[in-house]
């Protein structure tokens, strides 16, 4: 694999994706291309084929090697890609996680990375403090009901925590008592009504929330994993004519679900930067590189967090929010 060293000499850093596909990873990429333009780095891209597909996710990981890469940037696809990642450290690259940690989580150097529990927490806060006192009837939509994923934990218990309801089992959904009182906002009584699996997309949101409704029609809070499980969300409560009674509190911050704050679709969504997870990731392998130590954690935080912010329409007092114009000028971007 030796014959495979690229002739060019500048630093070179391996930025491995999930897929290329999905809007969220092609802002990684765009970002990183343009700091790696910037600052002078050779830039290689790298993808699975579709979510899960570790085997090309694998191979990227030694031609980085072969090529003489000094880092690698990675948003893994699955554990398998665990040992290919470790002989590359034990050959001097460096290696990053973003967005989702690895599993055990210093097989990378390092993580930059969304804190979702605060993301789910600041939607959270905004829902129970909208209510103004009123009863909150709850539909928790995740992402799986069979498999334990940390960004589904970590932003329903965020959500919860937020509206001041205790989630139970830190290590699964569900856990909760299903009624009592919340004490987010002013406080009241609370109904969870259902916790169902979208699979984080459309289709999924849709289908829950059909079900949702028919074991209590009288939902007036919808909680997402993430964008497309909300757009799924409010496509049923439209067609059932609930939209305006049951609003719908999501995370991802996309351009497009900024927009969707902004028409009413959602009435907050929390922010996250793969631009940003991206960009900081070229800079670290840089400064590595040049003989420089790995960025350190956020103090109290086993990773780098890229931040987050809520963004609404109706801002409420007490609360710190963006506007949709504000969150639009930054959304996935590394600004």
């Amino acid at each position: 694999m030796a014959g495979c060293a690229s002739s060019d000499n500048r630093i070179g850093v391996s930025l491995i994706l999930k897929t290329q596909t999905n809007p969220y990873f092609v802002a990684m990429k765009d970002d990183a291309q343009a700091e790696a333009d910037k600052l002078g780095v050779r830039l290689s891209v790298a993808a699975g084929t579709v979510d899960g597909d570790t085997q090309n996710q694998i191979t990227a990981i030694y031609t980085a090697i072969a090529r003489g890469d000094k880092g690698i940037l990675i948003t893994t696809n699955g554990d398998a890609v665990n040992a290919a990642l470790r002989q590359a450290k034990s050959e001097g690259l460096f290696v990053a996680a973003l967005d989702t940690a690895l599993n055990p989580q210093n097989t990378a150097d390092t993580t930059f990375a969304t804190d979702n529990e605060q993301a789910g927490k600041l939607i959270g806060q905004y829902a129970a403090a909208s209510l103004k006192g009123k009863k909150a009837v709850i539909a928790m939509l995740d992402l799986f009901n069979d498999q334990v994923v940390s960004v589904d934990i970590n932003r329903d218990h965020g959500f919860l925590k937020g509206m001041g309801i205790d989630p139970g089992n830190p290590n699964l959904n569900g856990q909760e008592a299903k009624t009592g009182k919340y004490k987010g906002g002013s406080g009241g009584d609370y109904q969870i009504v259902c916790h169902l699996p979208t699979q984080g997309a459309i289709d999924g949101g849709r289908t829950a929330m059909e079900r949702c409704l028919s074991i209590n029609p009288d939902i007036n809070v919808v909680y997402t994993i993430n964008e497309p499980a909300g757009r799924g969300a409010y496509a049923a409560l439209t067609a059932a004519g609930k939209a305006k009674q049951a609003p719908v509190f999501t995370i991802d911050g996309s351009c497009q679900g900024i927009g969707d704050v902004k028409s009413g679709v959602f009435a907050a969504d929390a922010t996250q930067y793969p631009g940003k997870m991206a960009a900081l990731g070229v800079q670290a392998t840089l400064k590595r590189a040049l003989g420089q130590g790995a960025p350190a954690a956020t103090a109290g935080k086993d990773f780098l967090d890229t931040g987050t912010a809520l963004v609404v329409k109706n801002p409420v007092s007490g609360l710190k929010s963006q506007t949709p114009d504000e969150a639009l000028a930054t959304c996935w971007g590394s600004k």
